[in-house]
């Protein structure tokens, strides 16, 4: 049973409040991206871009930084125009250069935070940034305000670009053929998912941003056909799940982070089952 009193007394804390707003924006773009990363193939850039952000947040703590973001975000979005570029080179695989750099980001981040750790408590510290256990109820009014701004501006940019982004998505060779700057756009993707990630690690940490990612596209993907209606059953998969999710840990206890994706995983598999009903019937 849901206790709300309870729940009521948690949002009366605006650090609550703060991390449902940035969950659910976050969820919401990171469902929109989801779905053409999947179709595309593009899925497992998330992890690699994950684990960049993961060794240039480590190394903007060493350096004190006020606001971590200001590097990890710029580091980030050059990293995926960078996998994006070496992955056409055809002596280094796309997998290949994404495998090099998340092991290599991960491991220098690690170090960093060991060697030069600011906390007593390094591995607690480490944790937290992997698998956002207390980051997300740990956020300021900046922290808000930054996620908004980036949240409203991919939502913009998807849906001015999204007959290029579909176009690019199902067919790029055709969209290449009638004058689409495909690789631009392909571009525009890798930049908009590095956003996401970064904004992504506060609510469920750099290991599981993925989830966050594509567990709502597959599930829409189960039931729905065409890309407008898997898309728009995306976003209300994420944020439900993400909603849900921090509900249920403010309740008991659990971490943020891994309470939403698994939250996303039982939503995945019930969609996985009607899916089948349906195409018995």
């Amino acid at each position: 049973m849901i206790d709300f009193a309870t729940l009521q007394k948690y949002f009366q804390f605006s650090f609550v409040r703060y991390a449902m707003i940035v969950g659910i924006l976050i969820a919401l773009c990171s469902s929109l991206l989801g779905v053409t990363l999947v179709l595309k193939r593009y899925s497992f850039i998330g992890d690699g871009l994950s684990h960049v952000a993961f060794g240039a947040m480590a190394i903007a703590s060493v350096l004190k930084m006020s606001n971590i973001n200001y590097l990890t975000l710029p580091v980030t979005v050059l990293s995926a125009v960078l996998l994006l570029r070496v992955g056409q080179n055809t002596k280094i695989k796309g997998d290949a250069a994404i495998a090099m750099l998340s092991v290599s980001s991960l491991a220098i981040g690690y170090m960093l935070m060991n060697v030069f750790s600011t906390s007593a408590n390094v591995s607690g510290d480490v944790c937290s940034t992997l698998f956002g256990s207390t980051s997300i109820l740990t956020l300021d009014k900046s922290d808000v305000n930054l996620c908004i701004y980036l949240s409203i501006l991919v939502i913009i940019i998807f849906i001015f670009f999204y007959n290029r982004i579909f176009a690019v998505t199902f067919d790029e060779n055709f969209a290449k053929a009638t004058g689409t700057k495909a690789n631009a756009y392909n571009t525009l993707i890798a930049v908009i998912t590095a956003v996401i990630i970064v904004l992504g690690m506060n609510l469920v940490g750099s290991l599981l941003i993925s989830a966050l990612i594509i567990f709502p596209a597959l599930s829409a993907m189960r039931v729905i056909r065409n890309f407008r209606g898997v898309i728009l059953c995306s976003a209300i998969i994420s944020v439900f799940c993400a909603f849900a999710g921090m509900i249920i840990s403010l309740l008991y206890s659990t971490p943020v982070g891994s309470t939403i994706v698994t939250t996303d995983m039982v939503v995945f598999l019930i969609f996985m089952v009607i899916g089948k009903v349906m195409r018995i019937d």
